[in-house]
């Protein structure tokens, strides 16, 4: 199986720009599970991008293992939280020694996972390395999510680098698409890179049914008008905590 190194031209980018999402959604994993947690549990940052939620899961005191399949990502993650233990794995396709108290993925990072037999085999993956009693807490994009964000353009302007996005969502095939141009300085030229980053969208059913095909117990989802989701950002988003028996 490929692994997911989508990133991996974005990277620098995608931490100068967003980055800051680690702390939006720090409290929500904190509300929703950290706090029930013993101080230095072990815990896994699944497709943890360029490391500012493994960085605070381990300024907070927890024992934090950081996953991704960009190897560009975990560069820069290594950089951000040196005291976190990072790995360049595909999250369909892991193996890894340790088992976790608790498990996160979040930034709609799973919805880059383009089948129903991916996602479930992701959810197999992280019930493998669940201790007894832990909890997988995730958030995925619902079709809400990209009918009211993903569309139109935006960009980021700086002195070394242009980044610009063009989103758009197909309802027909249930998946997001971000065409991204993006402009570097390199040393006196100026280097256009262009490629695509891809997402589908999953009905609450679907994602609830292959938890519990992969053996969780579902424990709680929050999304809607859930005031702990408040912020543009989290508009259409939903959070899942399930428990692995």
């Amino acid at each position: 199986m490929h692994r997911y190194d989508a990133y991996d031209p974005f990277a620098r980018i995608y931490d100068r720009h967003w980055g800051f999402f680690a702390t939006k959604v720090y409290p929500i994993l904190d509300h929703l599970v950290l706090r029930n947690l013993t101080p230095g549990s072990p815990v896994l940052d699944l497709c943890c991008g360029t490391g500012q939620l493994a960085a605070e899961l381990s300024r907070q005191g927890y024992r934090t293992t950081g996953l991704d399949g960009s190897e560009r990502m975990i560069e820069i993650a290594r950089q951000n939280a040196p005291d976190v233990e990072f790995v360049v794995q595909d999250a369909r396709n892991i193996a890894l020694p340790h088992r976790f108290s608790a498990v996160f993925s979040t930034f709609d990072s799973l919805n880059h996972v383009m089948s129903l037999e991916g996602l479930e085999r992701v959810f197999r993956n992280v019930f493998a390395v669940l201790e007894g009693g832990g909890q997988f807490a995730f958030d995925l994009n619902m079709e809400e999510g990209y009918r009211s964000r993903w569309r139109g353009s935006f960009g980021h302007v700086e002195e070394d680098h242009v980044c610009v996005v063009r989103s758009s969502h197909d309802s027909d095939e249930k998946t997001g698409r971000l065409d991204v141009t993006l402009f570097e300085l390199k040393g006196s030229a100026w280097q256009r890179t262009d490629f695509p980053l891809t997402q589908r969208w999953y009905g609450e059913s679907e994602i609830r049914g292959r938890l519990r095909k992969a053996g969780f117990e579902e424990l709680q989802y929050v999304g809607g008008n859930d005031p702990i989701l408040e912020g543009s950002m989290h508009e259409g988003r939903m959070f899942f905590v399930a428990r692995k028996p």
